[in-house]
């Protein structure tokens, strides 16, 4: 194998497939990137068995071949580079030489044939998606998602897809989000799957407010497909919980808020909050929403905020955190959310496309 790149084109395709890499992985191969140049491209892939991403180079190498290399000494080595052609090439013993202006270098490299072969999805099916919308639903629902590892089904986004719509759920068992987004996808027939945090997360990174996305849909294994770059990922296996249920009818008496001034307040409330003590106190009464906390061996605060409120006076205890999150993503000068006992969630709706629920908290 032999090929010349720009040293910006390789990092930046080098930095984009490592994100799959783990570096806790007692594999060697895994470790490392494969890199396969072709007829008219050269290939870069990575791998952690659950996820794996594959980028594209447009470009012609003087020789075909692969071999795959250690993905952060090759990185280590790329950035220190001078900012020229640096070329690329594969002797006996899987040596890989890298040579840039009089620079070069040596790294031991593995044979492909240990490489683990990524699945193909040529003949799955697949929707395309404008990956702005993508993009707004799964900022909007991925906070959500759990890190707790006992509950390895909630530790993703469950993507519905249906003829009409694309829905996005997550939860972590004490709240639960829910964007949906009109699409017309007329031939495919209804489908549920559960992608990892690991693959929402670097979904997340790529995608734009540009362009669309197409999602392959397998059996077990679902493929995010940007053009020139893939993400592969394993589907989590297991039950969603019924969420549907969960999420309580509307109410009539509603807080409105100005957003900026409660996302304030509920920052500001959170630094006094500790790990032995996350509730901060929300008093609501006419018109009027006083958001305190108090923390004997930190200190303690106070804001009063102007709101539209009629219903009965009440405390509610909430982790600010989750607040926080929800209150950054959505839009608008003035949020609204519905609240009707201390012991009942509060709940947050724009429109029949965005649903937010919050369990209070034990003041």
């Amino acid at each position: 194998m032999k090929c010349t790149i720009s040293k910006e084109s390789l990092l930046k395709t080098a930095q984009i497939v490592q994100n799959a890499i783990n570096p806790k992985t007692n594999l060697p191969i895994l470790s490392n990137i494969l890199i396969d140049a072709e007829q008219d491209q050269i290939v870069f892939t990575a791998t952690d068995l659950d996820i794996g991403i594959i980028t594209e180079l447009p470009l012609k190498p003087s020789i075909l071949g692969s071999i795959t290399i250690p993905a952060k000494k090759f990185l280590d080595v790329i950035k220190e580079l001078p900012n020229n052609d640096i070329s690329l090439s594969v002797k006996k013993n899987n040596i890989v030489n890298i040579d840039c202006n009089t620079t070069s270098l040596k790294i031991m490299g593995l044979s492909k044939d240990e490489f683990p072969q990524l699945p193909q999805f040529k003949d799955k099916d697949f929707v395309i998606i404008p990956q702005k919308q993508l993009k707004l639903i799964l900022s909007m629902t991925s906070f959500a998602m759990s890190n707790d590892e006992t509950r390895y089904v909630l530790n993703g986004v469950l993507f519905i897809i249906k003829p009409s719509l694309l829905r996005l759920v997550a939860t972590d068992g004490r709240r639960l989000a829910i964007a949906s987004s009109p699409m017309q996808f007329p031939k495919i027939r209804e489908s549920e799957m559960i992608i990892p945090i690991k693959a929402i997360r670097e979904l997340e990174r790529m995608l734009t407010d540009e362009g669309e996305i197409k999602i392959f849909f397998g059996k077990n294994q679902v493929s995010f497909d940007f053009g020139s770059t893939k993400i592969l990922s394993r589907i989590i296996e297991g039950e969603f919980p019924k969420y549907e249920p969960v999420v309580p009818k509307e109410l009539k008496d509603k807080v409105s808020v100005p957003r900026e001034a409660f996302l304030s307040a509920m920052k500001r409330a959170n630094l006094f909050t500790s790990q032995d003590s996350m509730a901060v106190k929300v008093d609501l009464s006419r018109d009027l929403m006083v958001v305190s906390k108090s923390a004997s061996y930190i200190g303690e605060m106070r804001e009063e905020l102007p709101v539209e409120y009629k219903g009965k006076e009440l405390s509610i205890g909430f982790n600010p955190v989750y607040l926080i999150d929800v209150l950054k993503v959505v839009t608008g000068d003035t949020v609204s959310f519905e609240v009707s006992d201390p012991d009942k969630p509060a709940v947050f709706r724009l429109g029949g496309d965005y649903t937010y629920v919050v369990l209070p908290m034990q003041l």
